[in-house]
């Protein structure tokens, strides 16, 4: 019988990250850059976007995140308060901004792909929309690089809901009371938070992953979770 291994009792097992943000410029910086650029305040402007992030509305971005709106209906209907608060909003220019990024976020995948080589179950946990779904899956090639996909139009429920890391952590097949061998990748800081309270360990992304990304092998190549 082989002696146990240091630290194997609380060896990451998962590494569950967020789309947007993360494998791409925030969508959040995006916004504030798209206010700014018509002297709008961003914090408002943002808030008519995508309304308090940090919970879960009936804001219509929140409903189609869920799935419960088209994408269209909700644009509709952001554009018709923002337009009542004597701001422009045109989503195509808005998101088109995402892709102007001069961090290579290729290094994000090499991470990806280094943990599976070490035998890590890789997942995304992305609040999303269902329009943009074949886009931004062929974007990462997810189903070469993710064993999980957790889609929160495809579900009914958002981050920061602990409902959606609880199933996040399900399909992993990690139970909740070993929560904390999973880490979680966000770039929204109260995303993270909210997977904290369920026992994982919350990494914060900024505009460069590259701070998130050695604090996430720090995790790993130690095999324990450091106390937050």
């Amino acid at each position: 019988m082989s002696e146990p291994v240091p630290g194997d009792q609380t060896r990451i097992e998962a590494v569950v990250f967020d789309f947007g943000g993360v494998f791409t410029p925030s969508p959040f910086v995006a916004a504030h850059a798209y206010a700014s650029s018509q002297d709008a305040d961003p914090a408002a402007f943002v808030r008519i976007v995508f309304g308090d992030y940090d919970t879960d509305t009936d804001h219509p971005w929140h409903r189609l995140e869920r799935g419960e709106l088209s994408m269209g209906d909700a644009l509709a209907e952001i554009g018709a308060t923002a337009q009542a608060a004597g701001m422009q909003f045109d989503a195509g220019d808005m998101f088109r901004s995402i892709v102007d990024d001069d961090v290579d976020r290729g290094m994000v995948i090499a991470a990806v792909r280094s943990l599976r080589a070490r035998g890590i179950t890789t997942a995304i946990l992305t609040n999303n929309v269902r329009e943009y779904g074949d886009m931004w899956r062929a974007q990462i090639d997810a189903d070469a690089h993710f064993d999980v996909i957790v889609d929160s139009c495809l579900e009914g429920i958002r981050k920061p809901d602990p409902a959606i890391y609880r199933l996040a952590l399900e399909r992993l097949g990690i139970p909740a009371a070993d929560a904390h061998r999973a880490v979680f990748l966000d770039d929204f800081e109260q995303n993270v938070h909210a997977a904290r309270a369920v026992g994982m360990h919350g990494i914060l992304v900024g505009p460069d992953p590259r701070p998130a990304l050695a604090e996430l092998e720090a995790l790993v190549a130690a095999g324990l979770i450091a106390p937050d």
